[in-house]
């Protein structure tokens, strides 16, 4: 009979997501992991069978986490296209003073990774690409119903719109990593909306 875990997983999944968040996959050892979730090498190899196997976990973990919040944002019909919009930024530029180490933002686990493993990464590129894919199509979805209702007065391409909100936050994400203020972002922010709204 195989003997019981006598730790939460899913507690130790997200103490190993934090880990990767603040340091990066490469960059985060073993011993790294060992300390933040408080087990030893065999625990962790025997639960998630290897360092990349946890990190995948990991970061389909945040990207769920985070997803759904962005996703709840852009489908609240309470609000108008952009509103929601501007909801959605004022909810990522939260994130980036909730989430700091050493009084930095630790940016975003998604965008940090896009940087360092997407072109290398098959895995990590599928589990980047099928959230991006997720996120891009709420964009539209939000962007089109403005259009619509003549809230969002672009005529450009709502998917076009949609992946340069998307590239937006992520320069939002890299930015505040760089030391970025809270002034600053808010300025992006504007000008953003800007885009999507200074038409004739």
């Amino acid at each position: 009979m195989a003997r019981p875990r006598t730790f939460d997983e899913e507690r130790a999944l997200d103490a190993a997501m934090r880990a990767f968040w603040a340091n990066g996959y490469e960059a985060t050892s073993t011993q790294d992991l060992c300390d933040a979730t408080g087990l030893g090498r065999s625990s962790i190899y025997n639960t998630f069978s290897s360092k990349h196997d946890l990190f995948q976990r990991a970061l389909a973990r945040y990207m769920d986490a985070m997803t759904a919040t962005q996703i709840e944002i852009m489908t609240d019909t309470e609000r108008s296209p952009m509103e929601r919009i501007r909801a959605l930024f004022a909810r990522i530029i939260d994130s980036e003073f909730e989430c700091r180490e050493d009084g930095h933002s630790i940016g975003c686990l998604t965008v940090n990774t896009t940087v360092e493993l997407a072109g290398r990464d098959p895995a990590a590129a599928e589990l980047l690409a099928r959230d991006l894919a997720v996120r891009l199509a709420a964009f539209q979805d939000t962007i089109r119903a403005g259009q619509s209702s003549g809230d969002i007065t672009s005529p450009r391409d709502a998917a076009d719109l949609a992946r340069f909100l998307n590239a937006v936050i992520g320069g939002m994400r890299v930015a505040a990593q760089g030391g970025a203020d809270r002034a600053t972002l808010e300025a992006i922010t504007e000008t953003a909306l800007d885009a999507l709204s200074r038409w004739p």
